[in-house]
């Protein structure tokens, strides 16, 4: 029997042992932001630490200035400098389960029930998010330990408990502790397959940065009768700046947005476009009909690919009751602005804001506040050498190629990965699009806990 296939029988063999470690691992509360669970993080990542203990790691909880991290570690016999080193990264605080009443079952007990005619799923909170997901790293690593006696390379397990809170405190560990830390690539299970039937491998992250801007005018509000006409009114000066943000094509039109913005390589557009991806139906189930983006763009090129600017508030003056006719003293708006591989969020900032200062009018000035913390956009490569082992990996598990895809959103931890140690992140994650994750009834498909633990220990055996 070849190595793959002893790996790939242990691993089902051992599928039942791997889901009662998984139930025991999400019976802990570990509600990370609530203080009244701290007790039950610490017993969470004890847990783990027994866990991997009992495979052969070195394992320990780290202190952060948050709480602590599970850190593991596994040296291959007879490693050497060019032996490669992975770091695992995972989290094992979860959301909190309110409103407990819209659970079927208790959110911590957890229970393997029909989601859908013919799939079976694990409800509990945490399951896919992200419980499920770190175990089904951890399980393919048992396997793979069990089969050959060892791991193809040097390997650093990461798993934190204040990623549902505030990932600084995992930030400044990763730069206390760089030098120590020192690895070829992260990998990262804390993402989604395309589709039901489709591995996704995430190439492209959005950061983002948050500004509030204030304009203010008179020294107090103004009666519209006795003003009005000649003062100045805030509100109106704020919204036809915020109105110059873009132009009719759906473009940004502040000057250097797009300075550093490089769009996706041919080969990857093509990919995407083959995908015929639904905009319509996407935008019709919230209500709306058409991409309203960069005109030259897909929908999902605007969704994954592109940098955009949002109004996401705007107020001022009167919001009472009735009428009151009044030229308020002050506008306010808050912004984010989703940013791609290649932009400075520094530079980002300071261009909206000479945006804003330029178009002031007379007797007006503006104010600017920043918003949390600055994260940039991350382009992984698609052509290197860790995605097309994945993709090798992930086709001769799911029997189809996964889709290279691209995320709107942020993952705070890739972007810590590439600033404090100058490494990119291999993001392959098995949840499903209906999983639930920080809703009631959360759940994971056991197909895709079986399927997962296969996936990984097809990617960790194929260094060797």
């Amino acid at each position: 029997m070849a190595p793959i296939d002893r790996v790939l029988n242990f691993a089902d063999q051992s599928l039942p042992r791997g889901m009662d470690r998984l139930f025991e691992f999400l019976r802990f509360p570990s509600v990370g932001t609530d203080p009244q669970h701290h007790g039950d993080c610490l017993m969470a990542a004890k847990w783990l630490v027994a866990d991997l203990t009992s495979m052969g790691f070195s394992a320990n909880l780290r202190p952060t200035t948050g709480h602590p991290l599970v850190f593991g570690q596994f040296l291959p016999p007879g490693a050497g400098p060019a032996t490669p080193h992975v770091v695992f990264y995972g989290h094992y605080d979860v959301q909190p389960a309110d409103p407990l009443d819209l659970w079927d079952s208790p959110p911590f007990s957890p229970q393997i029930r029909a989601s859908k005619p013919g799939r079976n799923s694990i409800f509990a909170r945490g399951a896919s998010d992200d419980k499920g997901q770190v175990m089904t790293f951890l399980e393919a690593c048992r396997a793979v330990l069990a089969a050959t006696g060892s791991l193809p390379f040097r390997l650093t397990v990461m798993i934190e408990g204040d990623e549902e809170g505030d990932n600084s405190h995992l930030d400044r560990f990763l730069k206390t502790n760089r030098q120590e830390l020192r690895a070829d690539i992260a990998f990262v299970c804390d993402t989604e397959l395309w589709n039901d039937v489709t591995p996704g491998i995430n190439i492209m992250l959005r950061g983002c940065i948050c500004e509030e801007v204030t304009i203010r005018g008179p020294r107090v509000d103004l009666h519209s009768g006795d003003f009005g006409g000649a003062a100045i009114n805030p509100i109106r000066a704020l919204s036809r700046i915020l109105a110059d943000m873009h132009g009719g094509d759906g473009q940004v039109a502040i000057p250097g947005f797009y300075d550093g913005v490089r769009e996706p390589p041919p080969e990857i557009r093509k990919d995407w476009a083959k995908l015929r991806f639904p905009i319509k139906h996407f935008l019709g189930d919230v209500g709306l009909a058409l991409p309203a983006g960069e005109k030259a763009f897909t929908g999902l090129e605007q969704l994954w690919a592109r940098p955009t600017a949002e109004i996401n508030g705007i107020y001022g003056g009167y919001r009472g009751i009735g009428a009151k006719t009044v030229i308020p003293a002050a506008a306010t708006a808050k912004l984010s602005f989703r940013l791609v591989g290649g932009q400075n969020p520094k530079k980002v900032r300071k261009a909206f804001r000479n945006f804003v200062t330029a178009r002031l009018p007379a007797d007006c000035r503006a104010s600017f506040i920043t918003q949390a913390g600055d994260s940039r956009g991350i382009t992984v490569s698609s052509t290197s050498q860790w995605v097309a082992m994945a993709r090798k990996s992930l086709t001769a598990e799911w029997g189809r190629a996964p889709v290279l895809v691209g995320n709107g959103a942020s993952i705070p931890v890739v972007e810590s990965f590439k600033k404090n140690l100058g490494i990119d992140s291999l993001m392959v994650g098995f949840a499903r699009v209906d999983d639930g994750q920080h809703s009631p009834n959360e759940k994971y498909d056991v197909d895709c806990f079986h399927k997962g633990i296969r996936s990984w220990a097809r990617i960790i055996s194929e260094f060797a």
